[in-house]
């Protein structure tokens, strides 16, 4: 960090052909964690985002809607300004690509480019896919025809265009990316990078004359009928933002410490943004990190699946900051994650309730029985200091971490002095303690568990703003520079303080709040039961109970599995074909694949769920759902213990 003095974090600019879902969500909360803990760490930081607006895309988006072209960027883009600030994303600059000084700022940038002799005018034919923005070369082409990111049919164009010679930065680009390892993040996309790169370059036609939606040239190429292509006027919005080609007051701010992306658009700005800033002589970006997609039962969501899932309504329902949390926790940064309602209440029932909450309700509860809620540290690195020193050592790797994108290692490193913190008070049990008089160690203990409480909510707050915020009101300190040099960097501790009391944090949430993401448990009620976490060793989880009768609305039959297969480009999911005593097998999809393979469950008996509504899953029918048990030794079928005659009720 030493080398940092400010940190300018960019996500994508989203595309303004519908509204925002939950991967836009993950981009921006991972931008807006990493610009939080740069303010707090003092960094002078930017945070840009911001919406993408030209293009052919969005021309007949409008179109087909019946509205002006500006009208319905303006509306769209207005969307994901409303949820930024719902979800109260610390953004410095909202940017649109229709704004007056970034359009100004591309034109600054062609006309560079041109003197430089980068750009050459020329005719081009090929294959265009109007979704994706994009020429492809045949050999790209699935089936001779279809585009090969998005699936869907290109059409032979022949235009005039302007060219930017981005075969002449091939050698370049290689040359960078081995001498800049981390460029590219995870490592895993750095290769994948360099191979295209190293299959050869072509020069990228970077205007069109076959629609008006998009940047007009500069005045001196005197070339009215070409507007910009729409990724290099999407690019350099994270230079217009920053005032090039008006102003340039914040381009100080420039080169980005991280420039957050999807994996779908890793070759724009792996490959094209880079060759666009070595031509305009500007420094490169320290990190462009592409994190995968998150899919639902294994699809990747889109509108036409019908599987979207909305971010405001998750975070409506199950909070802001455990949204947050979840996002962030749940998956490896790169990797693709799906989304369950089960395992978000799992994560806010277990880490966030558990082991964080229900710390500082114990801490709550100990302070307020034996010292009237005062807590003093003066002797806890007497009685404490191995405590100490494991919790300083999980610290001291944190920031490493998230500038990394090891997010999700940070938080799990960040849980091991809660964990040091639980065990600190089962192992030296202030009760006992009392009870034999001695209230020093009893005091020091309650200031060991004070302050690891401080210093994660210190650094978890940039994850959880509102909810570390409410822990740092309970212990009486504000979370800002100051506190964060002193309790993280200098390993400080707490001054004397009176302990607020303060509600639980996480009340536990017993049944799923939306129903309708999670249509596969249509019988599933949109209540919760909240229950007070207690403040001592109560960790009992509820049991929703029900009666008898609603017991037997559920149809449970034995079933023989007798046809079983993987499903193509699913890790979890096997096509199975169950006889339950009907006419014809029931088909049902079970996400067992990471325990049993096909061969293992043909001709198997299993308990089958028989009255479920249908489920759709990777375009695949699903008639049922299958009985089984899964803890931290892996999962297992609930079968008959002895055969049984296909579709023998059970019950």
């Amino acid at each position: 960090m030493s080398c940092h003095k400010k940190a300018y974090i960019t996500t994508p600019i989203y595309y303004v052909n519908d509204i925002a879902h939950i991967g836009h969500a993950y981009t921006t909360i991972i931008a807006d964690t990493l610009a939080r803990y740069s303010r707090l760490s003092g960094l002078e930081t930017f945070f840009l985002t911001g919406t993408d607006e030209h293009g052919q895309k969005i021309e007949e988006a409008a179109k087909s809607r019946g509205k002006s072209t500006q009208n319905y960027a303006d509306e769209i883009s207005a969307t994901f300004k409303n949820l930024w600030d719902d979800f109260d994303i610390s953004y410095d600059k909202f940017i649109r690509t229709t704004d007056a000084d970034h359009i100004k700022g591309v034109q600054k940038a062609f006309s560079v480019m041109v003197k430089k002799g980068d750009i050459y005018k020329d005719t081009y034919k090929g294959h265009y896919c109007i979704s994706c923005e994009t020429f492809f070369p045949s050999i790209q082409l699935v089936d001779d025809e279809f585009c090969p990111e998005c699936g869907k049919s290109t059409s032979i164009v022949e235009e005039e265009s302007y060219f930017f010679r981005l075969s002449e930065y091939q050698d370049k680009l290689l040359a960078y990316y081995e001498a800049h390892p981390d460029f590219i993040l995870p490592k895993s996309k750095r290769n994948e990078v360099i191979r295209f790169v190293e299959g050869g370059l072509q020069d990228l036609s970077i205007t069109r004359t076959s629609f008006d939606w998009g940047v007009k040239l500069p005045e001196e190429m005197n070339d009215a009928k070409h507007v910009m292509y729409v990724w290099l006027d999407a690019l350099m919005n994270y230079i217009t933002a920053l005032g090039y080609g008006s102003d340039d007051a914040n381009m100080d701010f420039w080169p980005a410490r991280v420039q957050l992306i999807g994996k779908d658009i890793l070759r724009f700005h792996a490959i094209y943004w880079p060759a666009f800033l070595m031509s305009l002589d500007l420094p490169l970006p320290t990190h462009i990190a592409a994190h995968g997609w998150w899919t639902r039962d294994g699809e990747k969501m889109s509108k036409s699946k019908g599987n979207v899932v909305n971010p405001k309504e998750v975070a409506d329902a199950y909070g802001l900051d455990n949204f947050r949390y979840f996002m962030l926790r749940e998956v490896p940064f790169g990797g693709d994650g799906d989304f369950s309602q089960k395992a978000l209440i799992d994560r806010i029932n277990s880490d966030l309730g558990n082991d964080l909450g229900n710390l500082l309700n114990r801490l709550v509860g100990m302070s307020g029985k034996y010292f009237e809620g005062k807590i003093n540290s003066a002797k806890v690195a007497t009685y404490h200091q191995a405590e100490l020193d494991e919790v300083h050592a999980s610290l001291e790797k944190l920031e490493p971490l998230l500038y990394e994108m090891q997010i999700h290692r940070y938080l799990e490193e960040l849980w091991r002095p809660l964990s040091v913190a639980n065990k600190a008070i089962d192992t030296y049990q202030p009760w006992t303690l009392m009870k034999e008089g001695k209230e020093e160690e009893a005091m020091a203990l309650n200031g060991l568990i004070a302050a690891i409480l401080a210093k994660v909510a210190v650094m978890l707050y940039p994850v959880m703003p509102a909810v570390c915020t409410k822990i740092s009101q309970a212990l009486c300190f504000d979370i800002d520079t100051a506190t964060w040099q002193t309790l993280i960097k200098e390993s400080a501790l707490l001054q004397p303080f009176t302990l607020e009391k303060v509600e639980p944090l996480f009340p536990r949430i017993e049944e799923l709040l939306l129903e309708q993401i999670e249509p596969i448990d249509s019988k599933a009620e949109t209540k919760t039961e909240k229950k007070p976490q207690t403040q001592e060793e109560d960790k009992t989880e509820g049991i929703a109970l029900i009666g008898i009768d609603q017991f037997f609305q559920t149809s449970l039959k034995v079933g023989t599995v007798v046809s079983a297969e993987e499903v193509p480009k699913s890790k979890k999911l096997l096509l199975l074909q169950v006889d339950v005593g009907e006419q014809v097998p029931r088909q049902v999809l079970a996400g067992i694949r990471e325990w049993y393979s096909a061969e293992e469950m043909l001709g198997t008996q299993v308990c089958v769920v028989a009255n479920l509504k249908p489920a759709t899953l990777m375009g695949l029918k699903s008639e049922g759902m299958l009985l089984a048990a899964k803890d931290e030794n892996g999962l297992c079928m609930i079968r008959p213990e002895k055969p049984k005659t296909a579709g023998t009720p059970i019950g």
